[in-house]
């Protein structure tokens, strides 16, 4: 499958999410926080990262609920900055 190369704005919403979440974890180990909400280190590594720009909804929600975010503050850090 071919995937449509993501614009400019779609890779920096994905770098201000990952921003997001490396701060809300705060000094929790990327693994407890990956363990806690049911994904692999390596996926909150490339989130946090922006290597994985775009993640899976149910990714996010889980994440946010564990890191104590909710999904209004994801929009309005991630979506609604810069628009």
């Amino acid at each position: 499958m071919v995937r449509t190369p993501l614009t400019p704005e779609e890779r920096e919403r994905g770098e201000r999410l990952g921003r997001l979440l490396r701060a809300a974890r705060g000094g929790r180990s990327m693994a407890e926080v990956a363990a806690e909400a049911g994904v692999s280190a390596e996926t909150l590594r490339k989130i946090e990262t922006g290597r994985a720009p775009t993640p899976a909804f149910f990714t996010v929600a889980a994440l946010a609920g564990v890191l104590g975010l909710s999904m209004d503050e994801l929009v309005t850090h991630c979506v609604l900055v810069g628009v």
